[in-house]
């Protein structure tokens, strides 16, 4: 990782003992940090007992002093957005592939679990990397970068977008757009929309989220 930062954070092993089998990484949204969704395993150890669960702390300080941010709100116009994911993805890609290259894992063995800005990047860095994870879950997020997607695809992992009817900070129209540029670019999208859900996760699309990834994992 040469002249990147090195991403760490809290880590979960495997449920049932042993080397992982799967790989799942949790990038938590704007303002948290690692911490905030390593919860998420305890919530899928069953459905994914081989599956190591990694949620590294974004790179940066986040703007309000509290937190963490895999890149800054100041502008949010897509064309600042883009260029902000596009300068954070290699740091995000290179602990990626350090995940699975000390796991002995490929990328089929890889899921990637966002919420909010978390799901910017999970969307922005799987469909650019050269081979296809198994599966990206996003919560709450939007897809950055979607007018330039169907140039820079490199592959196609099944993702679930799951998001509040009545979200306060990422409207629940963003869902749609992600979903239409997505399918543009000829990736297979689940979503759903959770009724009276603000900026947030409710059981049922933890519940969700849990049967997609196992689902995607033993295909």
């Amino acid at each position: 990782m040469t002249g990147l930062l090195e991403l760490s954070g809290p880590s979960f092993p495997p449920a049932a003992g042993g080397a992982a089998r799967q790989l799942v990484i949790l990038l938590h949204g704007w303002g948290a940090d690692g911490g905030d969704l390593i919860q998420l395993a305890s919530e899928w150890t069953r459905l994914l007992p081989h599956a190591e669960f990694l949620s590294p702390h974004a790179p940066y300080p986040c703007d309000i002093g509290v937190g963490r941010q895999w890149f800054a709100f100041h502008d949010q116009s897509e064309e600042m957005m883009r260029a902000a994911a596009s300068a954070t993805a290699p740091m995000l890609n290179a602990f990626l592939d350090d995940a699975l290259r000390s796991r002995r894992l490929t990328d089929s063995d890889l899921a990637l679990v966002g919420f909010s800005q978390g799901t910017m990047m999970s969307l922005y860095v799987a469909p650019r990397r050269p081979n296809p994870c198994a599966a990206v879950v996003g919560y709450s997020g939007l897809l950055i970068g979607g007018d330039r997607l169907v140039r820079e695809i490199k592959s196609r992992p099944k993702v679930l977008l799951v998001h509040g009817e009545a979200d306060e900070l990422v409207p629940a129209a963003a869902l749609a757009r992600a979903v239409e540029g997505l399918e543009a670019a000829g990736v297979p999208v689940e979503s759903h929309i959770r009724p009276g859900l603000g900026h947030g996760m409710d059981s049922q699309g933890i519940i969700l989220g849990g049967r997609f990834l196992s689902r995607a994992f033993a295909a």
